[in-house]
């Protein structure tokens, strides 16, 4: 009979230090104490957005430093710099002696316009000239005959006069002897007078009639000059009937048919002079006031680029575009053809160590004044200033800091929120 158990029982030693449930359980709880930590920013960060949005959704770039060049970029079009179209003078039958693409010299004959309407008023006006003509060289064969006929009857009248003033002077001699009576020595006094009288009033009227004849004579010599013109007129557009290449060039294209019936100022065809080449341009409104005559341009024509300038920029806006005009400086590359499309940039200014972001839809739906800076994963909205604009890239004039990341994408659906979450 065994009366206890103390025989059997082993003194155990306790172990020092922690057990190693506990070393368990205190490093379950630091880890606990980091995770916390590290959600504190996480947390805060959620509970100030407003609004949240996937990180790859946006795009994000880097706020720099650098020289932005504002330009403007258009598709443009290859012309010949002369490309004139030729019109029909005048109504009537065409009769072409040149088919398109054919080769010209300046001077050859294109086409003619058979116009007999025309030629039969020209006639006419020629006939009336030749009247008008006669009826001012009559004029002045008339003027002569009766300057011819005054001059005689002055020369008559000049000598009754002197002989009237001889018969005087023996009448006032013998009147003075007293062998003359007082009444005939009045009446040669009184011939002198009336001699006198004649003469003075036939040249008056003399005069006069030359005056009238001049007066008649440029009268119809007006007339006369007025048909010539209208006969000059008349003979330019007969002339301008036969219609000839105004330069060495190629006929571009043929507007009518063989015989076909024409009205005046009907396009007929189009010479061009391949020589020269210049190039039409497209842009937008906003543009119209920063791109003018001698602005750079740059050509990119088959993966090189060509300098260039503006040389006109039209002032009409059409359907929110303007045209304009550039040239290259120098001889063209080689291997041009009409209408051929090219790309050109415009130069207008080049800004110098500038703050600068890379322009995107962020630039139209903050309106250029408001933009997101994103920092720990967080797009704060802040109010900026923007400078000059160019194709690729921005300058901000204040707002923003060189390294700052913004948001450049479309922040339209921010609907304005003052702080945006990141989601990864």
């Amino acid at each position: 009979m065994i009366d206890n158990l103390l025989a059997t029982d082993k003194v155990v030693e306790k172990p020092r230090g922690l057990s190693r449930r506990m070393l368990i359980a205190a490093a379950g709880a630091g880890i606990l104490l980091v995770l916390v930590v590290l959600l504190i920013p996480t947390v805060r960060r959620w509970s100030r957005a407003d609004r949240s949005v996937e990180a790859s959704r946006i795009r994000i770039a880097a706020v720099s430093r650098g020289d932005l060049v504002r330009d403007a970029s258009a598709e443009g079009r290859i012309v010949a710099a002369l490309h004139p179209t030729l019109f029909a003078p005048s109504q009537g039958i065409v009769s072409l002696t040149i088919k398109a693409g054919a080769s010209v010299t300046r001077g050859a004959v294109l086409a003619r316009i058979e116009s007999p309407e025309l030629k039969s008023r020209l006639l006419q006006e020629r006939a009336t000239l030749q009247s008008l003509e006669s009826a001012w060289q009559r004029q002045k064969i008339d003027a002569r005959q009766d300057g011819i006929k005054n001059a005689h009857a002055i020369d008559l009248l000049e000598v009754r006069f002197t002989a009237a003033k001889r018969l005087l002077e023996r009448a006032q001699s013998a009147f003075d002897q007293g062998i003359l009576n007082k009444t005939d020595y009045e009446k040669a006094k009184d011939d002198v007078r009336i001699a006198e009288l004649e003469l003075k009033n036939l040249q008056e009227t003399a005069k006069l009639q030359t005056e009238t004849a001049d007066f008649d004579i440029q009268s119809r010599r007006s007339l006369a000059e007025r048909q010539a013109s209208a006969v000059g007129e008349l003979q330019r557009q007969v002339d301008l009937l036969t219609i000839t290449a105004p330069f060495d060039g190629l006929v571009a294209s043929v507007a009518v048919q063989d015989r076909d019936a024409v009205a005046a100022n009907a396009p007929v065809l189009t010479v061009v002079n391949l020589s020269a080449f210049e190039i039409e341009i497209t842009l937008p409104e906003n543009y119209s006031t920063d791109v003018i005559p001698n602005t750079e341009a740059q050509i990119l024509y088959e993966g090189r680029e060509y300098k260039g300038h503006v040389t006109a920029m039209s002032p009409e806006i059409k359907e929110s575009q303007v045209r304009g005009t550039v040239v290259f400086d120098g001889a063209p590359p080689a291997g041009l053809r009409q209408s051929q499309r090219v790309s050109v940039r415009m130069v207008m200014e080049t800004r110098r160590n500038v703050l600068k972001v890379p322009r995107g839809p962020f630039l139209e739906s903050g309106g250029g004044r408001q933009i997101y800076v994103v920092e720990n994963g967080v797009a704060t909205k802040r109010d900026i200033h923007v400078g000059a604009v160019s194709v690729s890239e921005v300058e901000i004039k204040s707002g923003l800091s060189e390294g700052d990341k913004v948001i450049l994408s479309d922040t339209s659906e921010f609907a304005g929120a003052k702080n945006v979450l990141i989601r990864s």
